[in-house]
């Protein structure tokens, strides 16, 4: 059984490769679409929007609830991509241990 000094290294490393898995996440791109893609959103697995495109075809005035809609969806469908992306990360990161419903990173 593992003395207090070598849990705590291990909670320590534990902690690190979190701490940088949580830094990655940034770097991860992940793509929401829309209106069969005329609506775009880029955004990283922390959720920090980076981009959005718009088909030409919808700047119409008469188009402008749909292209709202269809803006909201994306960036909806890029949310539920990069919960996706953070979640593999995560088990990545944690080498498969189960954290508790609703943990949070970082501390």
């Amino acid at each position: 059984m593992p003395n207090l000094d070598e849990l705590m290294k291990m909670a320590e490393e534990a902690q690190n490769k979190l701490m940088q898995a949580q830094e990655g996440l940034d770097r991860v791109i992940v793509e929401g679409l829309s209106g069969g893609g005329l609506v775009k959103v880029r955004a990283s697995a922390k959720g920090r929007i980076i981009g959005i495109e718009i088909d030409e075809s919808l700047l119409a005035p008469s188009e402008k609830q749909m292209v709202e809609d269809l803006v909201a969806a994306a960036i909806n469908d890029a949310r539920a991509k990069a919960d996706v992306a953070a979640e593999g990360a995560m088990r990545e990161a944690t080498g498969g241990m189960q954290l508790p419903p609703g943990f949070k990173m970082p501390f």
